[in-house]
């Protein structure tokens, strides 16, 4: 698991009930998100001078607990096991987990695809970024993979 992404959460993130609103769980997943890029290789640089970038195809956010105003929330990240695929790795699957103190508040599952902007299709990692990934990689946490019911 990454080093977590601090956040204090601002005024505007707050809904009418007081608490964090929906849509600011999913921006912080979205720091977050963006901070495994960074710490991956697949950061601003790379994405100008390769036209690259990782692409969410599908999430899933699990809302557990309120988030009051005057948070502050840490989100810690897992890269999930890519299993033993061969060369070629194009997908990382990432699991965000938000906490406030020692509450789990949310959750968030990604299925990401390594997309050539230019081409609009997906591309294989360089090498050093999937062995990066691959070196991140944990097995998944009990709540992956679960369907909405």
């Amino acid at each position: 698991m990454s080093a977590p992404l601090v956040q204090r959460l601002l005024p505007e993130w707050i809904d009418y009930n007081g608490h964090l609103s929906e849509a600011y769980y999913v921006l912080i997943f979205g720091f977050a998100t963006d901070a495994l890029m960074d710490r991956i290789g697949l950061d601003a640089a790379y994405r100008v001078r390769t036209g690259c970038s990782l692409y969410t195809v599908e999430a899933h956010v699990r809302y557990l607990r309120e988030v009051a105003a005057d948070a502050e929330v840490e989100v810690h990240t897992r890269v999930i096991d890519p299993g033993t695929a061969g060369p070629g790795l194009k997908k990382a699957r990432i699991c965000h987990e938000m906490w406030v103190g020692d509450v789990l508040a949310a959750t968030e599952e990604l299925m990401t695809l390594h997309v050539d902007q230019g081409e609009g299709r997906t591309v294989p990692f360089p090498d050093e970024v999937a062995d990066r990934i691959r070196a991140l990689a944990e097995p998944a946490p009990d709540y992956a993979g679960r369907a909405i019911g």
